[in-house]
């Protein structure tokens, strides 16, 4: 009989079990980096993407956003400006239409004249009453102007809330406002004899 014992199998080297299989703390790592390199396409896409947009606005293909406090509201308003200057600058200077109503009650006093019992009277038809008319009808047309210098700077309020016209709407509408006001007040001194009363007679 064989006294002989058979060896018993001997457990792997712990280098050889190093080096041929990873260990759980290796592999972390590996899983830990996944969920990045899946994340980087999208995130070099959307770089890509804003960078086309910023030469497509260098090349003057895609309009810069303007600034939401300061994008017109329409043609109409800077419409409406423009006329409304025009017409207080028309109104200081003296309209077409206000001489002609002038000549008009110049003619209507000459023919009065002749009735007129006293001095005063045939001055007032001759010439107060056409001076008064040309103080009326521009004193209209500055109205106008203001008014609607001051619609045109009110619109934004409340057709869109929170935006308003661009910087030379603005302006001009400020400048109608001035010109309205100033054509109102000496045009209404004028029609009252204040500013620039008849003359008397000797």
């Amino acid at each position: 009989m064989d006294t002989t014992k058979t060896a018993a199998p001997t457990a792997p080297d712990a280098d050889t079990a190093e080096q041929g299989t990873p260990r759980a703390a290796d592999a972390r790592p590996a899983l830990q980096d996944a969920p990045e390199d899946t994340a980087a396409p999208a995130s070099a896409e959307a770089g890509d993407e804003q960078e086309l947009d910023e030469d497509l606005r260098g090349d003057g293909l895609l309009g810069e956003q303007d600034d939401p406090q300061e994008q017109p509201t329409g043609v109409g308003s800077a419409a409406g400006a423009v006329v409304a200057a025009g017409l207080g600058l028309v109104a200081l200077s003296g309209s077409w239409v206000s001489r002609v109503i002038a000549e008009r009650q110049t003619l209507i006093g000459q023919i009065e004249s002749v009735n007129a019992a006293t001095t005063e009277a045939k001055i007032q038809a001759l010439y107060g009453d056409a001076w008064h008319m040309t103080a009326l009808v521009n004193g209209v047309l500055s109205t106008l102007a203001l008014l609607l210098a001051v619609f045109v700077l009110a619109r934004p309020a409340f057709s869109v809330p929170g935006r308003v016209h661009p910087t030379w709407v603005r302006a001009v509408s400020w400048a109608a406002v001035a010109l309205g006001a100033l054509g109102i007040l000496l045009f209404g001194l004028m029609y009252f004899d204040i500013l620039v009363p008849l003359p008397k007679a000797a």
